[in-house]
């Protein structure tokens, strides 16, 4: 199961000329100040697992409620990036940001593999569809090699805010309003899964994404400055 009620979801490519400072940045800077935000508690990065899949980094950082996304103090760190995010993000392509309800949460831990579903549902059928898709996860959270299925739900005002951090980056995509992950012990074990959700036509035309783990950050006190 995720570690809260709220998810920062985030995919983005990286232009090879900032490949290296990136991973020095997200591994000593920026994830250890994100999960030292109050209410951030845990953040996973992982890598595209083929060819296929893009873009190629995929970033999930799990929060205790959704309105520690919403925030102060969150808010805060966006609205003062360090000089060394501004090198950095400078370098992101393609990136889509989504700060999220979790919905639903199925499963008994975290795997080594992460398949990304992103999709949206018309408003007048979520009533219908999110029970049935709710209910299609927590059979497939069930498969021997499933290790977790979730599914995540965005706030585009919430999403689309503009901060200092954002302000002027060409990189940003739309959010994506609905997300499905599952967690699995190797991306093979997605397709059992997969076929459970071949029913809801909103699903089909998805932008699927298969990501293996890269790093975890628990919580830490760490601080900028």
């Amino acid at each position: 199961m995720l570690a809260g009620e709220g998810a920062v979801a985030i995919w983005n490519d990286i232009a090879k000329a900032g490949r290296a400072e990136f991973y020095a940045w997200h591994l000593h800077e920026h994830m250890p100040e994100r999960v030292g935000i109050p209410g951030f508690v845990r953040g996973r990065r992982y890598r595209a697992a083929d060819g296929a899949t893009q873009p190629e980094f995929f970033t999930l950082y799990e929060t205790s409620s959704f309105q520690v996304i919403q925030g102060s103090d969150y808010l805060s760190r966006l609205n003062e990036p360090t000089d060394w995010t501004r090198a950095t993000t400078a370098h992101f392509q393609t990136t889509t940001r989504s700060l999220t309800r979790v919905v639903a949460s199925h499963g008994v831990g975290s795997g080594g593999a992460m398949l990304s579903v992103r999709f949206d549902i018309a408003d007048d059928a979520v009533h219908d569809m999110v029970p049935r898709l709710t209910s299609a996860l927590e059979a497939a959270a069930r498969l021997p090699r499933i290790s977790g299925a979730h599914l995540l739900r965005s706030d585009a005002g919430v999403s689309g805010q503009s901060t200092a951090e954002s302000k002027d980056r060409k990189d940003l995509l739309a959010p994506a309003r609905w997300v499905v992950l599952l967690e699995g012990c190797d991306v093979d074990a997605f397709g059992a899964a997969l076929a459970l959700l071949q029913q809801f036509t909103e699903l089909r035309e998805a932008a699927v994404g298969r990501y293996l783990h890269e790093h975890t950050r628990l919580k830490t006190a760490w601080q900028v400055g």
